[in-house]
Parts: structure tokens; C-alpha cells; sequence
């Protein structure tokens, strides 16, 4: 910092003090003035003489001299101060800057370090990922090759046991897995608005095995024309199923799962084949191939994709019983896993032969966000663009509700209220049936066919009937619901009644034994 010197006055020689500094130096200069006016006034300097005035001038003007030194040697004083808190100042002031300069630069560090790390992270967590998706794929593969290797097996066996049979001079079954010559079917445009009800039945090795199915044709008198199975995405396309179905004039409905066709039904959580993962193509390869055989084969088919998919119980649900996210998938995910793979179908062009059934269960049971009104369920509904028939799951069983009447009204009002606020598409109830326990069955089955007959179900194009004995969990306890047709007399001759009445659409073919 350089000096400032006033050119005049000895008292502004240094560098101008503060106010209150120059007020102290103005008080000195004035004492000095009161002290020379004093001695000039006083009598005795009027009374002395010339000479003595003199010495007296000088000694004043050697003291006035001596004050001036002092207050000079002040001013220098304080001046100096100033400078020593100014620069102590402009330390301090470096100081903090310099540690707000090395803290920003710290975080600076420390922010660029952490977002390093996060994508580090992020980057391993993808390649856990990948790598798993990639390991599930392989092992979905694996499974896939097993189960062929397995109906090889069994083909063989069969084939074998046809040839024993021949032997001993019986007639056996034809088992080949496809014939010579491929069976004729009507087309497409025919099926989705068909002239008659429709009769579904699933057996357990239909369309494999005819025996089962035959039998129950027999005792009731009526010929189905829809034959039900099921197939996982661990599995390719069996082209026999379709040939075998149409060679016995009946449509194929495949209820087709995505997820291992050997898993639980209480296994709803499997990440492997969550929807964002099918979403995100991890199934694609699997789902051209699929469309492909469908295309070469050249006869049409039903398939029911993801059923249920408004209950807890599958992984391709989207919710929990309590609203949660269900094995990963979000809102929106379900309909957007059905148009995927609707538009590889229809890219390989598979959807000329394709029937689609959109089957959700019944809302009686579930939770009340799925139940109290109809937007759950259409929050669900791919659009009418890919979908051909809509449908339902829905059985009389146990537990009984102390309301519940053996009725086709309870059992269905309420489903078939949401879906035709939905859409206008045909209705298929495309898995049913009725419980022994209660006692209520032959009552239920006479129900459903009066039912099926009013003009407000003019709507329902058919049902297919689950013909299976199934042991199942309920209220902690095992439950055997034995849904055949056939489980006791009064029960079989309840749907005879109900299938060959002309009021019910049902229109009665006769058959002969298998």
C-alpha cells in the first residue's frame, strides 16, 4: 500500500487517520494554542522585557516542536496499524477464499468420484443381468430339447404299445404325431363368428390321446368341437396337436403360458419371464419361431395367451392381492406383452390362423380393486384390434360364501357385466366347471344351460368344459374338486339334459363308442 503526503500543514503530513483520530490530533493542536495564548496573556509576560519575551519564544517554540515530533510519531503509529490490519485483512480474506476454492474442488472430486461408481455399478448390475437372462434362455432351451426328448420317448412308447397291441389282434389307437396327409379345416373368417354354440372339452391327454375325450363324447351324446390344451414357452410348437384336433373336426385351443408348462400354480413370481423381460425381447427368437411353424402348418388355431391375467396367482400378473407390483411388471406391462407378441405373429404372418382369446377370471373372488368395477379389468384388455374372442375362467367351488346360489347368475353376472362394458367381441367361457363338494353340481350344470338359453347371453358362443380331478390347497386345507362331467350320474345326466336341448344352441351330433 503507498503513502499519501498532504503537500501543506505539518499536521496532515501523513496519511489522513480516521475521524476519530483526527479529532484527538485537533484536541493537541489546540491545547498547544491555549497554552501559548495563556503565557502571552498573562501579566507577567506584559510586565517583562524584550529579552525575556525572547527566551520565552524560544523555549515555547522548542516545546511546540517537541509536540509536533510526538503527534507526527502517533500519526506514524496509527498509519502503520492500518497497514498491518489491512493486510491482516487481505490474508484473511485469501485465506477463505482459497479454503472455499479447495472445499468446492473437494466436492467437485467426491461428486465426479461417486457418479463413477454409480455407473460402475450400474454397468455390473447389466451385465448380471444379461448374463442371467442369457443363463435362463439356455436353460429355457435346455428344457426345451429335455421335453422333446421326452415326447420322442413317449411317441415311442406309444408306438410300441401299438405294435404289441396289433400283436395280440386289438385295435389301437392312432398315435402318429401327424398325417400324411393334412386335414381339412374351415377357414378362419368361419370360426370367429360360428353358426352354433360351441362344445370345448379338455381331457388330460387330449388332443394326444383321444380315449378319455371319446368316452365322455359317448355318455353324453354330443360331439365336442373344441379340444383344449396347454403349453409352456419352454416348449416349441406342436404341430400335431393341430393336425390331430382337426382330423377329429375340432378347433385346437391352446391355453398358452409364459413360464414353464411344469410349474405351480402358486408360483407367481419368476423373474425369468417377468413382462418387461418379454417386453424387452428376451423371448423373441422363441415367439418367431413359434409363428413360423404356425404359418407352415396352415390350419387355424386358438390360442388363450396368459389367462387370468386379473388374479395373483401367475407371473404375468401385474399386481398383488395388496395393489403391490407383481414379480416386476408395472402398469400397462400386460397389454403391451400381448401386442408384442400379436405383432411378431403378424409379421411372420401367423395371425391368419390365429384365433386370439382373451380370457380373464371370474371377479367374484378377487381383491377389491378388481372386483368393485370394470377398470381394473380393462386396464388389461389389449384393444379390440388383437383380440377375437374375450372369455372367462370361472368355477363352482368350494368355499361357498353364505350368499352363493348354485347359480349361473352368481357365477358370472358380474364378470360378464365388466367385459361387455368393454367390448362388443364374442364371448367364450373358456374353462369351466363345478364342484361334488356341496352337493349343488347337478343343480349348477341344469342352471347353465337354461341360463345359455336367454336372449341377455345371446352374446356367449360356447364354453369348454375342464374335464380333470384336481387336489388343491384351500383355507390351509387339501381340497379334491372332481370337475368331470361324468363324477357321478345325477351330474352327467344334469349336463345330457342341459347339451342336447335345441333352447341352448348346443345342436346334438350322435357319436359312437371310441
Amino acid at each position: 500500500m503507498s503513502e499519501h503526503i498532504e503537500p501543506a500543514g505539518w499536521w496532515s503530513r501523513a496519511i489522513r487517520p480516521s475521524p476519530r483520530k483526527r479529532i484527538g490530533a485537533a484536541g493537541v493542536a489546540l491545547a498547544l494554542v491555549a497554552v501559548t495564548a495563556g503565557v502571552w496573556l498573562s501579566p507577567s509576560v506584559a510586565t517583562t522585557t524584550a529579552a525575556k519575551a525572547s527566551a520565552t519564544e524560544i523555549r515555547l517554540a522548542a516545546e511546540n516542536e517537541k509536540l509536533r515530533n510526538s503527534l507526527e510519531a502517533r500519526q506514524d503509529e496509527v498509519a502503520s496499524l492500518e497497514r498491518s490490519q489491512a493486510k491482516a485483512a487481505a490474508e484473511r480474506k485469501a485465506a477463505a477464499e482459497s479454503g472455499k476454492a479447495k472445499a468446492a474442488a473437494e466436492q467437485q472430486a467426491a461428486a465426479a468420484e461417486g457418479a463413477q461408481k454409480a455407473a460402475a455399478e450400474q454397468a455390473e448390475a447389466a451385465a448380471r443381468t444379461q448374463a442371467k437372462v442369457a443363463a435362463e434362455k439356455t436353460a429355457a432351451a435346455a428344457r426345451g430339447k429335455a421335453r422333446d426328448a421326452a415326447t420322442r420317448a413317449d411317441q415311442a412308447e406309444a408306438d410300441a404299445a401299438r405294435a404289441r397291441a396289433s400283436a395280440q389282434g386289438t385295435a389301437p389307437q392312432p398315435v402318429s404325431p401327424a398325417p400324411a396327409v393334412k386335414p381339412t379345416a374351415p377357414p378362419l373368417s368361419e370360426l370367429l363368428a360360428p353358426e352354433r354354440r360351441q362344445f370345448g372339452l379338455y381331457t388330460p391327454q387330449s388332443p394326444f390321446n383321444w380315449a378319455e375325450l371319446d368316452s365322455v363324447a359317448a355318455k353324453v351324446g354330443a360331439t365336442p368341437t373344441v379340444a383344449g390344451y396347454f403349453q409352456g414357452w419352454d416348449g416349441p410348437f406342436r404341430p400335431d396337436a393341430v393336425t390331430r384336433s382337426w382330423e377329429k373336426g375340432m378347433l385346437p385351443l391352446l391355453t398358452w403360458e409364459s413360464r414353464p408348462l411344469k410349474a405351480a400354480n402358486n408360483e407367481s413370481v419368476d423373474p425369468a419371464y417377468s413382462l418387461p423381460a418379454i417386453i424387452g425381447g428376451a423371448y423373441d427368437d422363441y415367439l418367431r419361431q413359434y409363428a413360423k411353424d404356425i404359418t407352415a402348418l396352415g390350419l387355424p388355431m386358438a390360442i388363450r395367451l396368459d389367462h387370468e391375467m386379473n388374479g395373483d396367482w401367475y407371473p404375468w400378473g401385474e399386481r398383488t392381492w395388496g395393489g403391490d407390483s407383481l414379480n416386476g411388471n408395472g402398469e400397462g406391462d400386460y397389454v403391451k406383452m400381448w401386442r408384442h407378441v400379436h405383432d411378431i405373429f403378424e409379421a411372420e404372418g401367423a395371425n391368419q390362423y390365429v384365433l386370439w382369446v382373451w380370457a380373464p377370471n371370474i371377479v367374484n373372488s378377487l381383491a377389491d380393486y378388481a372386483k368393485t368395477d370394470a377398470t381394473y379389468m380393462r386396464s388389461l384388455y389389449p384393444g379390440d384390434e388383437y383380440v377375437d374372442w374375450v372369455g372367462l375362467s370361472g368355477y363352482y367351488r368350494p368355499p361357498f360364501k353364505t350368499d352363493q346360489t348354485p347359480t349361473f347368475s352368481y357365477t358370472y353376472d358380474r364378470s360378464l357385466d365388466q367385459l361387455r362394458s368393454i367390448t362388443s367381441k364374442p364371448i367364450f367361457l373358456a374353462e369351466i366347471g363345478a364342484s361334488e363338494v356341496g352337493g349343488n353340481k347337478p343343480a349348477w350344470i341344469a342352471d347353465l344351460f337354461d341360463s345359455l338359453a336367454r336372449p341377455e347371453n345371446a352374446d356367449v358362443v360356447g364354453f369348454a368344459w375342464f374335464n380333470h380331478t384336481v387336489t388343491s390347497t384351500i383355507g390351509g386345507q387339501l381340497v379334491t374338486n372332481d370337475w368331470r362331467i361324468e363324477s357321478r350320474a345325477d351330474s352327467l345326466q344334469a349336463f345330457v339334459d342341459g347339451v342336447q336341448d335345441p333352447a341352448a344352441g348346443f345342436a346334438p351330433t350322435t357319436t359312437q363308442e371310441p
